[in-house]
């Protein structure tokens, strides 16, 4: 798919199917979100810029890189995103830190904000919006037009897992945000649920029901 990007890589892999097992526990699925979360921001990360700075070794002079601009940003969509958000930030703990809330109203089926806290300067940022399910592709399609308009210019999304439906929709809403995922899986059920899926994440973030 078109500017969408399944990571591919062997401990992801392998992790991806601690999280979908039903007997991981609690304590061990928020440890393995957090470690494949870790994986996808470096993979997300891959074209960030850098700059040439001279630096002392304990030997001697010499130029090396540093990234180039302001530090990124992360945006959780909560309260599942906020799973993600921890691993991110153990590679990037200098990045600046935004939320959305998001709710969908029963009658219209739409999601409705009732959160927003962003950094006041994320149109010069770098800005990763993460939650673990892209199902219907509905919320994630919501925050991130909400991005946009606080001036969010340069968006990229990682979930999780994601089903075809969520892709399609997310993608004809924004072309132009790339999208990384851990898989895609087969479909959405009639509850909205991914197949095979990994069950409810934030109940399995969270320990609730």
């Amino acid at each position: 798919m078109k500017n969408v990007t399944v990571l591919d890589h062997p401990l992801l892999r392998h992790k991806m199917a601690l999280l979908r097992d039903k007997t991981t526990t609690t304590a061990l699925f928020r440890q393995v979100a957090r470690e494949i979360s870790l994986l996808m921001a470096y993979e997300v990360t891959r074209d960030l810029p850098l700059e040439p700075v001279t630096i002392e070794t304990p030997l001697e002079t010499m130029r090396a890189e540093h990234v180039a601009g302001k530090k990124l940003c992360i945006v959780s969509i909560l309260r599942a995103g906020n799973g993600i958000l921890d691993g991110m930030l153990d590679l990037l703990p200098s990045a600046r830190v935004g939320h959305i809330g998001l709710y969908r109203d029963p009658a219209t089926l739409r999601p409705v904000e009732y959160y927003l806290k962003l950094p006041g300067d994320i149109q010069d940022r770098l800005t990763i919006l993460v939650d673990p399910m892209l199902a219907t592709g509905h919320s994630a399609a919501a925050a991130a037009s909400r991005l946009k308009q606080a001036g969010a210019t340069n968006l990229k999304f990682v979930c999780l897992l994601a089903a075809p439906e969520g892709v399609a929709a997310f993608t004809g809403a924004h072309p132009d945000v790339p999208v990384f995922t851990g898989a895609i899986d087969r479909e959405l059920d009639s509850h909205g649920y991914i197949r095979p899926g990994l069950g409810d994440a934030g109940d399995r973030f969270y320990g609730t029901r």
